[in-house]
């Protein structure tokens, strides 16, 4: 079974190319050429609908939106030029503080 980076690290590679495809034949490329201002905006419709389907109790349409959320996620982080391992470095590296601690350092 692939572990849950593997999965996603494919889905990064993915979405790197069809980047590079015509806005008439990808999705990600139809994102990309509209702007960071439209993926952003997409970014916060899924986290909304990802909140929705956890309140609704559905596990089924809370799977499907975090996926959702996830993939558009990715999308953003390309449109930046930020990859999936800079994120997960940004977690190993607050990994064994506490949260409070880690948002209070931010603050600070």
């Amino acid at each position: 079974m692939d572990m849950p980076s593997d999965t996603l690290a494919r889905l990064e590679q993915v979405i790197r190319e069809r980047a590079k495809a015509s806005p008439a034949e990808s999705y990600v490329a139809s994102l990309m050429a509209r702007g960071l201002p439209v993926i952003a905006r997409k970014v916060g419709e899924e986290a909304v609908e990802t909140a929705v389907a956890a309140l609704a109790g559905d596990e089924k349409e809370l799977t499907g939106e975090a996926a959702d959320l996830l993939f558009h996620l990715l999308v953003l982080l390309n449109a930046r030029g930020l990859t999936l391992a800079a994120v997960l470095a940004e977690l190993e590296r607050r990994e064994g503080t506490s949260g409070l601690a880690e948002k209070a350092s931010r603050s600070a």
